[in-house]
């Protein structure tokens, strides 16, 4: 099989449009400052990762990705609809990711490309309920459509869904997610 192509999902941190469920806690300016550390902390683990990778991105110009990370970095619209379509968009095979993640690392990375290698479907299970990763070999749009996101059930739906299908996924370690001021509470040096 060809190796998996890593997309990131992405946005612009413009003040009071990222991670707005830490704003009550860090004001606008603070949670945009926040998600610009974690999104450079992605791209930059992605490029040592060693695999091809591009962003997805909506809420910007891909322009101003390209003034962020360099005229090199493949930077791709993620089109309209909601999260399951934006990401039943991607071409197998794909490991994709969101840009909140602050525990991702090379080695999980090069991890989740290599049990492509014997398994259809790779899981990174958040401590949220939801995945902060999910890697395919195929096609799987049973995954992405009519699916409650960014709710605890979307982990469980997804395991449900796959052993439906007969899919054994490979599952990394869990992670956390930044989303709240508690999750935050746990990365003091990202404030």
């Amino acid at each position: 099989m060809a190796s998996p192509k890593l997309s990131i999902f992405a946005r612009l941190p413009v003040p009071g449009k990222v991670k707005t469920r830490l704003i009550p806690a860090v004001g606008e300016e603070g949670a945009a400052r926040i998600y610009a550390r974690l999104l450079a902390h992605t791209v930059e683990v992605a490029r040592a990762s060693g695999l091809d990778f591009e962003l997805r991105v909506t809420g910007g110009e891909i322009a101003a990705f390209h003034d962020l990370f360099g005229a090199d970095t493949k930077v791709v619209d993620q089109g309209g609809g909601d999260l399951g379509e934006k990401m039943g968009r991607v071409e197998a095979p794909a490991l994709l990711i969101g840009s909140d993640c602050p525990g991702i690392s090379v080695p999980l990375l090069q991890a989740a490309a290599g049990a492509l290698d014997d398994r259809r479907v790779v899981l990174g299970p958040a401590n949220d309920g939801g995945y902060y990763l999910i890697g395919f070999t195929e096609p799987v749009p049973f995954l992405f459509d009519d699916m409650e996101w960014s709710t605890p059930k979307v982990l469980p739906e997804t395991l449900a869904r796959l052993a439906a299908h007969g899919y054994g996924p490979a599952v990394l370690p869990e992670l956390a997610d930044i989303d709240t001021a508690e999750d935050l509470a746990q990365w003091p040096e990202l404030q």
